[in-house]
């Protein structure tokens, strides 16, 4: 049951990826592809100092294909905490190319113990808890949004 759950989400990924693919970059979605195949993700941006502290902070729940993109100014480390966040996450951190450095799996509801990034991180995506293994999201992935400027996938246009 378990293998048969595993290949309908790597289909159902790959068929919301398959549209990422025909549609152009929007601030709403991040796109990553992989050895895996590809993913497409509705998220919403932190991209400053007060929307990256509230996070997922008290957000009971999010659709299996939803998360968060924060964005920082410049490449650096980064820690994250799990205070009042209610769901597991993983944290997927990526580096000035949009590259996945390091991702961290099912990070624990509430637990305040700093959650270091990978050196250099300037992106950082949560999803859902235990989904980045799911779908083999892993370092060398790439990701594909507006705010990566410097991507290694760039969008068109840019």
């Amino acid at each position: 049951m378990g293998k048969c759950r595993f290949v309908l989400s790597f289909v159902a990924a790959s068929m919301l990826a398959g549209t990422a693919f025909a549609q152009e970059c929007r601030e709403d979605r991040i796109s990553l592809r992989g050895e895996f195949g590809s993913a497409s993700f509705r998220i919403e941006v932190a991209d400053d100092a007060q929307e990256r502290a509230q996070g997922l902070m008290n957000v009971a729940e999010m659709d299996r294909f939803e998360g968060m993109l924060f964005v920082y100014e410049r490449p650096q480390q980064v820690a994250f905490w799990m205070r009042n966040t209610l769901i597991p996450l993983d944290m997927i951190f990526a580096d000035a190319q949009g590259v996945v450095r390091k991702v961290h799996s099912n990070a624990i509801p509430h637990d305040e113990t700093p959650i270091p990034g990978a050196p250099d991180t300037k992106y950082v995506l949560e999803i859902n808890g235990g989904l980045a293994e799911t779908l083999g999201i892993a370092p060398g992935t790439e990701m594909r949004h507006p705010a990566i400027a410097e991507a290694a996938w760039a969008c068109r246009g840019a």
